[in-house]
């Protein structure tokens, strides 16, 4: 028996609550096991307990032993002197308050099933990627889907931590900060770090004042990404070569290593020049880009002001230095999708607590709901365990999952693991 198990078969009453009594006899009935505290002091505060004809309302203290009273020095604590219920699993030394009574104790230990035990522990010690995975099937769908809808909010809270720290190094500066947080997605996890470094190497305000000329634009960008330091044939490169000298020495501009950018075991439409080339279309052929972000209100929208397409250097090529078959380099649908769920929905999420509007943190779960579920590693192990989602609310929240409670095996914080150990 541990004691985070303890804590949580008495918080959920997962115990038989019949013929319960104190060690020296009374009976006790219970009304409320009180609430969990997560800070010093006893385990539950304000519980509703009857001890023989008494009822009692105050605190209750947990422990595995009886003598682990002793062990953690409450004998000598104030905070501990007024509690109405000592709950232990096993009793092996009687216990006192300081003036000499005797405190009021229940043993559980032959009240709790060895079958939440059991289960408990089969998801600490199996090794499985998710600890539920051989049970989960026996959870009813409605509940895991209305349990999954619970907790899409944390998810969203989560990713607001980034934002949040982007806007306070920023002053705020709401069109600055998604700048460099749309730059970081538009790598794609394996090039999130050298995007990112591009885009603070390379401000927004400098960006903007050439955003009319895609030339420009990719000159700032591929120069400032280390890809126009190689020599060239083709004309080109050698144009956009000449006008980042100009504009870097304008700027005093830094730009980062060609070496930062991961090209190996990826599909060229994935390639950091493709993607880096994509970007600057976007930032070519959208106005006032942010403020349609936060006034649309259907996928649909968001889509279309991502449907743009590399120049038309990039149709032959997917590197500057080796020509290809013709195919224009449009962004996918499935990237437009992971931007929009990974960027844009965090940051409506987030605008709209930072100015009170719930109608905005809504519409961010709303958008959630009506786009396609991901698919990726750990979506993927959800499929294989029946667990199959059906929108991108649901595909972020099993990542929440997995990410902050399958990993950590905190199976006694999450509803499925609570209902599986419940309904054995």
């Amino acid at each position: 028996m541990l004691e985070d198990l303890f804590q949580y078969i008495w918080k959920m009453k997962l115990f038989d609550t019949n013929n319960l009594h104190t060690t020296d006899g009374e009976s006790i009935t219970l009304f409320q096991v009180g609430l969990h505290n997560l800070n010093s002091g006893p385990d539950f505060l304000n519980a509703k307990i009857k001890i023989g004809q008494t009822l009692w309302a105050g605190n209750v203290e947990l422990h595995i032993k009886s003598s682990d009273w002793l062990l953690h020095k409450h004998q000598s604590d104030p905070s501990f002197q007024n509690i109405i219920l000592h709950v232990v699993y096993t009793d092996d030394k009687p216990l006192f308050y300081a003036d000499g009574k005797p405190i009021k104790t229940l043993v559980l230990k032959n009240h709790i099933s060895n079958d939440v035990i059991q289960k408990y522990q089969s998801f600490k010690q199996n090794n499985h990627n998710i600890a539920c995975e051989k049970s989960i099937s026996s959870v009813p769908k409605p509940f895991v889907h209305t349990y999954l809808e619970s907790i899409i909010v944390k998810r969203l809270e989560h990713k607001s931590q980034h934002i949040e720290k982007l806007l306070a190094e920023n002053q705020q500066h709401w069109e600055q900060s998604f700048y460099l947080q749309l730059a970081s997605n538009f790598g794609f996890k394996v090039n999130q770090v050298p995007f990112e470094l591009l885009a603070r190497n390379t401000p927004l305000g400098i960006i903007a004042k050439h955003k009319e000329n895609i030339h420009q634009i990719e000159a700032l960008l591929f120069g400032q990404a280390g890809f126009l330091n190689d020599t060239f044939t083709e004309s080109y490169p050698l144009m956009l070569q000449n006008e980042y000298a100009y504009l870097k020495k304008k700027f005093q501009l830094v730009g980062i290593d060609k070496h930062l950018w991961k090209l190996s075991r990826m599909r060229p439409v994935n390639f950091p020049t493709i993607r880096i080339a994509q970007f600057a279309a976007l930032i070519h052929q959208s106005s006032h880009l942010f403020s349609k972000i936060i006034a649309a209100e259907h996928p649909n929208e968001l889509i279309k002001l991502f449907k743009v397409a590399a120049s038309p250097f990039w149709d032959g090529h997917y590197t500057f230095d080796a020509a290809t078959h013709q195919l224009k380099k449009n962004i996918g649908k499935a990237a437009i999708e992971n931007l929009i769920i990974n960027t844009i929905v965090p940051f409506i999420f987030v605008y709209g607590k930072h100015y009170g509007n719930e109608d905005k943190c809504e519409l961010a779960i709303e958008l959630l709901e009506k786009l396609s579920p991901e698919k990726n590693t750990i979506t993927q192990l959800w499929t294989l365990a029946g667990v199959k989602p059906n929108n991108a609310l649901q595909s972020q929240a099993l990542i929440e999952l997995k990410n902050n409670h399958c990993d950590q095996k905190k199976c006694l914080q999450c509803g499925i693991g609570h209902f599986i150990i419940k309904n054995n």
